[in-house]
C-alpha cells in the first residue's frame, strides 16, 4: 500500500466524494417529491393521473439507471434538450428513485385504516388537508423501512454517474488507475468514501424506526 500516493490524492478524493453527496442528495430530495406526488396522485384516483403515474413508476423501474442517464445526456440534446453531467445525474436520479419512492408511500397510504379519511372528512377537512395532514404523516412512518432502503440504494446507484463524465468517486477512481495503476490504493479509497457516505444512513435510519416504534407506528 502507497501511503504517500494515497495521501497525495485524498483531496482529490475529498472533492469527488462532495459531488457525489451533493448529487446524491439533490437526486433523492427530488425522487422524494415526486413519489409523494404520485402517491396523492394514486390516492386520490384521479383517472387520467393514475395512468400516467403507472406508467412512469413501470418505466422508471425496469429500465437501468445508466440507461435513463444515457437518454437524458445524449438522446434529449437531439430534440434540444442539453445537460451539463451534475444535472444530468440529479434528474435521472430523480427519474429513477420517484419510482420506488412512489411504491414506498403508496404501500403506506394503502396500510392506513380507511376510516380515518372519512372520519376527517365528516369533520369538516379538505381532501387535500385530510391527505397532508392526516393521512400522509401516518403512511411516512409505516412507510419508513422502505423509505430508507430506497435512500441507501439511490445513494450507491450514483457510482454509475462517471457514464456521463461526471467527476465523481468512481470516475475519479477510474481516473487514477489509468494514470498511476495504483489499484489497490485507488479502490480502498473508493470503498473507504461510499462507507463515510452510506453508513450515517444507514443508522440514522435505524434511529429512526426506532423512535417510531416507540411513538407506536411500525411493527
Amino acid at each position: 500500500m502507497d501511503w504517500a500516493y494515497i495521501e497525495k490524492v485524498l483531496p482529490l478524493y475529498g472533492k469527488a466524494a462532495w459531488l457525489t453527496l451533493w448529487t446524491g442528495t439533490l437526486g433523492i430530495l427530488l425522487a422524494v417529491l415526486a413519489g409523494l406526488l404520485c402517491a396523492a396522485a394514486i390516492h386520490w384516483k384521479v383517472p387520467v393521473l393514475r395512468r400516467i403515474t403507472a406508467a412512469y413508476v413501470e418505466l422508471s423501474r425496469n429500465t437501468p439507471l445508466i440507461v435513463q442517464l444515457f437518454f437524458i445526456y445524449y438522446g434529449l440534446p437531439k430534440i434540444g434538450i442539453a445537460t451539463d453531467p451534475a444535472t444530468c445525474a440529479v434528474f435521472g436520479l430523480a427519474f429513477l428513485g420517484g419510482g420506488y419512492m412512489t411504491e414506498a408511500f403508496r404501500s403506506g397510504i394503502d396500510a392506513v385504516d380507511r376510516i380515518q379519511d372519512e372520519s376527517a372528512l365528516s369533520l369538516g377537512l379538505t381532501r387535500f388537508q385530510t391527505f397532508f395532514h392526516v393521512i400522509l404523516p401516518q403512511a411516512v412512518a409505516i412507510s419508513e423501512p422502505a423509505f430508507m432502503a430506497n435512500v441507501i440504494f439511490l445513494m450507491k446507484e450514483t457510482s454509475v454517474f462517471s457514464a456521463v463524465s461526471l467527476m465523481d468517486l468512481m470516475f475519479t477512481a477510474k481516473d487514477q488507475i489509468g494514470l498511476y495503476y495504483k489499484t489497490t490504493e485507488c479502490l480502498t479509497l473508493l470503498v473507504a468514501a461510499y462507507l463515510i457516505i452510506i453508513l450515517p444512513l444507514s443508522l440514522l435510519g435505524r434511529i429512526w424506526e426506532r423512535r417510531l416504534r416507540h411513538a407506536g407506528f411500525g411493527a
